[in-house]
């Protein structure tokens, strides 16, 4: 060993013992922070199935690979920064001496091969990072960039960092070729040969270069072990048990998709006919009143900004992003945690649980954070705006877009819980509704009686159930089928293509009541259970004496497809839920129904959040439709999961849209640019949010929106008067 190696051996010593000391002292207070969290004993159910999606959404890249080119380039860089790992290992052996090398492996030409291919494919996939960041960095002219509010210096730092690790691997690699040290031989290592054919022949090159390479990855480590909220490199560990975690890792996409996970309390579901305020959580008031999931979700958080991309708040000019409320809720748990970690914290009633000695050597900055309220406006200090808490139509595309498996819209109902069933704090014409639901059982306030004025006209009878017993499918009719003039067509519609089908049907009638969603979804879990559990109980009784598989409910509505399918099983209710175009596709694919003449004229489809993206139905209203028209169908832009909201979801469809663009008018443009005359919809909430834009683009004359029932029907029974006589529109 010479005074180079000596030098070398030294300083890659004393640099990756601070790195790796530091580095426990990180690791060790983020699992500090994140235990802060509540129970949720639910996340370690089926292990196998959580290992297997972890596995296929890591090495398979399936949720990156949906943005093509650069996930393609992030697959290269994962695997480049797992595989080339063993390469910063190897350095350890070459600072000793000029000729040192992995053990074992190597000296395998094999070894030698695949880190030379994955070495140059990270090359061009950091490059490719790097341009893709520039380009969109939230200084270039024209409109927001997906990483507006992220930590620029962080992602530049670690894509940098990435970079010149590849590169001294193949300086040395080059000083080894230059050398007459090199193992590999040209075929296999073309790229190296070429670095070493330029570089001079230095004995004590290979050992500089190794030195320098692992001072760049222990500056790395350095640095993100004094940053823990340093999600953008953070990442790359926190990801694999994030994923593993998920909620449902048996779903196809975003686990937090579809139901909401039920209210909790210390890990458990909540019974409202037992719970007491002063004992048991009501929603999220304090950042450690997530589950400890959450705050591993915050941790997560790459800053990548998909979410934000796709965010119909954030695109319309509202305050709400979902990365920069997650980064908040980060920064704010990690700015808390002293205080925590050292026994403070409110308890239930709001009284202090630590000492005055146990606070007493706490920094004034982590006291100070502990006194900001969770949700607040900036001069009350808040960590998230109420304006970013309400403006969230629970449309799930951050969910959707999310790589790493963050569960956005879980959190934002958690803290929604807490505003309205303890603060009684939300937007005031939501009151009306929660009003109307607990009242009357519909958001709109119509009277009970009046539920089955959809089925007068008909030149059929509308069986109820009680009536009969002999029916293959309950008809959800939902109260915007029932109540709002619009959707009433739809109702009517779809009741008629059942009765030519020949599909033995019936009706709750006056039975029947909302589903809860929009109570749910606005936080109101009590108004929800309370309709929810008389739903169950009505249904059971329903369908009493049949077996899951016989239990079939058709609706119209994909709020209540989604409620009753996915939700109502946590109350007992558990049915084989369709959606009536799924039901319809089915019945003209087998010849029950037969379109017998196209209609004509150009249709564009939009994808309902809660039927599409929420329940990954998009083939089955695209059938009905290709049946029905007599051209091809024209497709948005924005279709399918990344499909852009009308903004009614998550009860938005009664609170005022008072900040920036009308999220339905940005839909009506995206689709009228299309040139379709025809907008078809899936979703009654859809259906009046978009005939709303349309009609406020002055453009009611020449575009139709219509429930894609309605197209079919054209086509089945093409004499068939639409709607026939009904009563004038119910409220807003």
């Amino acid at each position: 060993m010479g005074s180079v190696q000596i030098v070398t051996t030294i300083l890659a010593a004393a640099i990756t013992a601070v790195a790796v000391w530091l580095a426990v002292r990180a690791v060790l207070k983020m699992v500090a922070v994140i235990r802060l969290g509540q129970p949720a004993p639910e996340r370690f159910t089926d292990k196998v199935a959580r290992a297997r999606t972890m596995l296929v959404e890591t090495a398979g890249h399936t949720r990156m690979l949906k943005w093509g080119v650069v996930g393609a380039a992030h697959w290269f860089v994962m695997v480049g920064f797992v595989v080339l790992s063993l390469l910063v290992l190897e350095a350890y052996f070459e600072v000793v001496t000029t000729d040192g090398g992995l053990p074992f492996i190597g000296h395998w030409t094999i070894f030698g091969l695949v880190t030379e291919i994955i070495g140059v494919l990270g090359l061009v996939g950091i490059l490719v990072l790097m341009a893709i960041r520039l380009r969109n960095r939230p200084a270039r002219p024209g409109g927001r960039s997906r990483f507006t509010g992220s930590t620029m210096w962080q992602g530049y730092f670690v894509e940098w960092i990435v970079l010149l690790v590849l590169i001294f691997g193949f300086v040395i690699r080059g000083f080894k070729v230059a050398t007459d040290h090199f193992e590999f031989p040209f075929w296999a290592t073309p790229v190296s040969h070429a670095v070493g054919a330029v570089l001079p022949d230095w004995a004590d090159g290979v050992s500089v270069a190794a030195a320098i390479k692992i001072i760049i990855s222990m500056t790395w480590l350095i640095v993100i072990s004094l940053n823990v909220t340093m999600g953008v490199a953070w990442h790359r560990f926190l990801a694999f048990p994030n994923i593993f975690f998920k909620r449902e890792p048996a779903k196809p996409a975003g686990s937090g998709l579809g139901a909401l996970r039920p209210m909790t309390s210390q890990g458990k579901p909540l019974d409202f006919e037992e719970a007491d305020p002063e004992k048991d959580q009501f929603g999220v008031a304090h950042v450690e009143q997530f589950s400890w999931k959450g705050l591993l979700d915050f941790s997560t958080c790459t800053e990548c900004g998909r979410c934000q991309s796709q965010c119909p708040a954030w695109n319309t000019g509202k305050p709400l992003s979902p990365k920069l409320l997650v980064l908040s809720l980060r920064d704010h748990a990690y700015a808390k945690a002293p205080y925590l970690l050292a026994g403070g914290g409110k308890d239930l009633t709001g009284e202090e649980k630590a000492t005055q000695a146990q606070l007493a050597h706490l920094d004034v900055l982590a006291l100070a954070e502990a006194e900001k309220p969770l949700i607040g406006t900036a001069e009350e200090g808040g960590v998230i705006d109420p304006d970013v808490l309400w403006s969230c139509t629970t449309c799930g595309a951050c969910v959707e877009q999310c790589p790493v498996d963050i569960e956005h819209v879980d959190h934002i109902v958690d803290m929604r819980r807490y505003q309205v069933l303890i603060e009684s704090s939300f937007p005031s014409e939501a009151g009306v509704m929660l009003r109307n639901l607990e009242n009357k059982g519909n958001p709109w306030g119509a009277p009970q009686n009046t539920r089955e004025d959809w089925t007068k006209g008909l030149d059929f009878e509308v069986p109820r159930v009680g009536e009969v017993d002999d029916f293959e499918y309950l008809f959800w009719v939902g109260c915007a089928g029932a109540f709002e003039d619009r959707a009433k067509k739809t109702t009517r519609a779809v009741a008629t293509l059942l009765n030519e089908a020949g599909v033995k049907f019936a009706i709750l009638g006056e039975g029947e009541t909302c589903s809860g969603d929009p109570a749910r979804r606005i936080g109101n879990e009590f108004v929800f259970q309370m309709l929810a559990q008389q739903n169950v109980e009505t249904l059971n009784e329903a369908f009493e004496g049949r077996d899951k598989a016989k239990r079939k409910i058709v609706a119209t509505c994909p709020h209540c497809f989604n409620t009753l399918g996915n939700e109502y099983g946590q109350l007992g209710g558990e049915f084989e839920v369709v959606h009536h175009t799924q039901l319809l596709a089915h019945l003209v694919a087998t010849g029950k129904l037969t379109p017998v003449q196209p209609v004509d004229g150009s249709v564009t489809y939009h994808d309902p959040c809660y039927l599409g993206r929420h329940n990954r139905i998009f083939a089955a209203p695209r059938e009905v439709l290709g049946d029905a028209i007599a051209g091809d169908l024209t497709e948005m832009p924005r279709n399918s999961e990344r499909s852009f909201c009308c903004g009614a979801g998550g009860a938005r469809m009664w609170m005022e849209e008072k900040i920036g663009k009308r999220i339905n008018v940005d839909r009506v443009e995206e689709a009228m640019a299309t040139g379709a005359k025809t907008v078809a919809v899936g979703c009654p909430f859809c259906s009046t949010m978009l005939n709303d834009g349309v009609n406020g683009k002055g453009a009611g004359e020449q575009v139709e929106v219509i429930d894609v029932a309605r197209v079919l029907l054209r086509s089945v029974k093409p004499e068939q008067p639409q709607g026939g006589k009904e009563t004038a529109p119910i409220g807003g």
